[in-house]
């Protein structure tokens, strides 16, 4: 059925249509030992390609957001909900959400981070359970247990979100800045810079 071999999944066909839609399965990237998880709904086209998360505009986004607040890609790990792209970008769907849900438990358990950053409303809704208005709720920090371990979820909106609502940026940073602070990022008071070229 599936195949976890460390923290990447090898070979799984539990989901026939994102058999069907991805070209590989897109795992996480990023040190074993990160402090900050970020979880994202799914992969892309252009992550697909890749077969690496958020690297599409979402990551370059991402990428800035990080440098405003003290961290580079390299310092935090990056994972999805479902690590196979749906059709046409769709949301995956619940049981698509529940097959892969294993992997993505096994990689939080493995890595043991301080805080996991949910990336929109799917991973948001997806590990803590409930339905979730991103925007009011983005930089809000909630307990909950993950394969009966307390995690802290810090709720964010998607990195895309800010391409097509400027005020968004202000969200997306004020939330990236609490998930250092939580992590203790060093440095992470000083972030002055802003996003541009957008």
């Amino acid at each position: 059925m599936g195949e976890m071999e460390d923290l990447c999944v090898t070979e799984c066909t539990r989901c026939p249509a994102l058999v069907d839609s991805r070209s590989r399965i897109v795992n996480g990237t990023g040190p074993e030992d990160a402090d900050m998880v970020f979880v994202g709904e799914g992969p892309g086209a252009q992550e697909d390609a890749d077969g690496e998360p958020f690297v599409g505009r979402s990551g370059t986004v991402l990428d800035d957001g990080l440098r405003t607040v003290g961290l580079a890609r390299d310092d935090i790990r990056i994972t999805n909900c479902v690590r196979c792209r749906p059709p046409e970008n769709r949301d995956p769907h619940k049981a698509e959400l529940e097959n892969c849900r294993g992997y993505l438990e096994r990689e939080l358990d493995r890595l043991d981070p301080d805080v996991i950053v949910t990336l929109g409303k799917v991973p948001s809704e997806h590990l803590l359970g409930r339905s979730v208005a991103v925007t009011k709720e983005a930089g809000s920090v909630e307990d909950v247990r993950i394969e009966g371990t307390p995690r802290r979820v810090l709720i964010c909106v998607h990195p895309a979100a800010t391409l097509y609502d400027r005020s968004q940026e202000e969200t997306f940073e004020n939330a990236l800045q609490r998930a250092a602070e939580l992590a203790d990022v060093e440095g992470s008071e000083g972030g002055q810079t802003r996003l541009d070229g957008f």
